[in-house]
């Protein structure tokens, strides 16, 4: 199992596209971190409830936001990392040699998910990396505490989480959707544009949006790292909702999709 895993690690880290990933990550986090951290210290009396749908937040909150602003752009990569990682084997055929290699399916599977929880905590160290320099700084300059609370340590671990998350819901996007092209446009699609017009109009309707619009993978994301709020009023799971609300989406598709992908036939 080690050599697999360890096998899966080398494919990714061996390819220029790590690094590009990286460095992407990194920018994006200090990026939106700074910009975050300025569009919601520009006006602190809006912080404990603005209306229509001004996002709302105490200090805590705010740092949170702060610190995983690149989180938008980290999970729609790891999310891509997901999708390729199986993604890829297929489409380059060489799926074979690594069922060849590692006979039993499943480990080889499970090979894959412990080798994205890893990518996914290594990006998401890269993205805390930049938020939280900049971030920092930002909050700094405008004369707010940049670390108002210890809890912001368990939120910037759970980030790392996120991301290992994210990228396990890929990998079964990408069993489950064959084509390479397809698995990207649709899983990316539902995360960056589909999910977040749901939830939009979902929040018209008070119903959905007290006990459907918290169920959905974006907004257990922004529950796990408690963020600031939109203050559209819709209801938002504790952290730990949060997290195991996105944990079964994980489970859910990377388990189905290794099920699939131990009972079919391999060309």
């Amino acid at each position: 199992m080690v050599g697999a895993i360890r096998s899966e690690l080398r494919k990714f880290f061996t390819t220029r596209m790590w690094w590009g990933m990286a460095i992407g990550i990194f920018v994006g986090g200090a990026l939106f971190a700074a910009f975050f951290a300025y569009a919601f210290t520009s006006d602190l009396a809006g912080q404990s409830g603005g209306p229509g749908g001004m996002p709302t937040g105490d200090a805590e909150q705010i740092a949170n936001s702060v610190y995983t602003a690149g989180l938008s752009i980290g999970y729609l990569l790891l999310l891509t990392i997901g999708v390729l990682q199986i993604g890829s084997e297929y489409r380059h055929k060489t799926i074979t040699g690594t069922f060849l290699a590692t006979p039993r399916r499943v480990r080889a599977m499970l090979a894959k998910v412990v080798a994205l929880l890893v990518i996914g905590a290594v990006y998401g160290l890269v993205s805390l990396a930049g938020s939280v320099s900049v971030g920092a700084v930002v909050l700094g300059l405008r004369d707010v505490d940049a670390f108002p609370s210890t809890q912001i340590v368990r939120t910037l671990a759970l980030s790392l989480l996120v991301l290992g998350l994210w990228a396990l819901i890929g990998l079964g996007i990408g069993i489950l959707i064959p084509n390479q092209v397809a698995a990207l446009l649709i899983g990316i699609g539902v995360a960056w544009i589909v999910e977040p017009l749901a939830s939009v109009l979902l929040g018209f309707w008070d119903w959905g949006a007290q006990h459907v619009v918290q169920f959905m993978p974006t907004q257990a994301t922004n529950a796990i790292v408690n963020a600031v709020q939109d203050g559209s009023g819709t209801a938002r799971l504790d952290w730990w909702g949060g997290a195991l609300t996105l944990t079964a989406y994980a489970v859910v598709l990377a388990g189905i999709g290794i099920w699939r992908t131990s009972r079919a036939d391999i060309a």
